[in-house]
């Protein structure tokens, strides 16, 4: 029973967070991916510690309170630093589900770890305390530190500039965790108050975002992508701008732009289209020429350079989330 608390608390946990994901943008393969490295994490973070305290002969309350939360964080977030650089987490209901579950892999074994250690002393009291309170924590931790990041990366479209305030807070969080200032059942009872309130307005959040995104930027790139295939682009306010560009830009790199855009345009209706039918319970459709148009695609970001991309930027910004969206269409 002692084990069941310890354990079952944070997995109950994932897969409620993983029921809440409506637009299904959670892939399972990469949920079992961060899992997995959060159980690795532990292990290194295990040796990790024990150097450090061997080093700096360091006492267990020392190490626990001000350097385990330091390696055990960086160590943790390393798996969601290689998803985003990978662009393959877009917002921040996905980015939280895949940082809590690599707290969950963590909190697992840890709390493994302590059952098969202390015995008949890891009783059902302290079993809860370590399955409702520190394994939601360490994943709790990971989720906010994820949840930062990815709105940094669009803000900023800078890994590592989006990256530091995440991990800073995640330390946080753990070390204050740490120092039990309150009684152990007490910040139990706070995790357990606070934490779903953040995943909550973080889905509400989340869910207003991707209706906006959906709905506003899908309309308006179905009316330019028809004004194209009609041959009336040049009436828009769009196609005068990019006719503009023939003052600056030799013929073949502006007719690889107007390539480009109508290209563009097409793989983001579909990326769309593709969230809003996993939305609604149905599969996504993925033609058998997608690898091809995607590879064409990349082909001609390079023949436009980095100054045809800037200045294809009001019509085409190719930030994070517009990579993050072409990556859902690879078959």
């Amino acid at each position: 029973m002692s084990l069941a608390f310890g354990l079952l608390p944070v997995l109950l946990f994932l897969i409620c967070l993983f029921l809440l994901d409506s637009f299904k943008l959670v892939k399972v393969g990469l949920l079992l991916l961060c899992l997995l490295w959060g159980i690795l994490s532990a292990g290194i973070s295990y040796y990790a510690n024990t150097f450090l305290s061997g080093y700096l002969s360091l006492s267990f309350e020392i190490l626990s309170r001000y350097f385990a939360p330091v390696t055990e964080e960086i160590i943790k977030i390393a798996v969601i630093l290689l998803l985003i650089r990978r662009k393959l987490i877009g917002f921040m209901i996905d980015a939280a589900i895949y940082g809590f579950a690599v707290g969950t892999g963590f909190a697992l074994v840890e709390n493994l770890y302590y059952f098969i250690q202390l015995g008949e002393g890891f009783h059902p009291v302290l079993a809860i305390v370590r399955g409702f309170g520190t394994a939601i924590m360490h994943g709790g931790t990971v989720a906010i530190c994820a949840i930062i990041m990815i709105e940094g990366i669009h803000k900023v479209n800078h890994l590592l500039r989006a990256a530091l305030p995440g991990i800073a807070v995640a330390i946080l969080i753990h070390a204050s965790f740490n120092q039990f200032m309150l009684h152990p059942i007490l910040q139990t009872l706070l995790i357990l108050t606070l934490l779903p309130l953040v995943f909550y307005f973080v889905l509400m959040r989340n869910i207003r975002q991707l209706q906006n995104w959906l709905e506003v930027e899908f309309s308006n790139e179905v009316d330019m992508l028809r004004m194209i295939r009609i041959g009336r682009f040049r009436d828009t306010k769009a196609g005068n701008y990019l006719a503009s560009l023939r003052d600056h830009f030799p013929p073949g790199v502006v007719v690889d732009m107007y390539c480009f855009c109508s290209l563009y345009l097409e793989l983001s209706i579909k990326a769309k289209r593709n969230i809003m039918l996993r939305e609604n319970g149905f599969s996504p459709i993925i033609e058998a020429d997608i690898n091809d148009k995607l590879k064409e695609i990349k082909q001609l970001r390079k023949q436009i350079g980095k100054s045809g991309e800037l200045a294809l930027q009001p019509l085409v910004r190719m930030s994070y989330k517009e990579l993050w969206k072409l990556n859902q269409l690879q078959s």
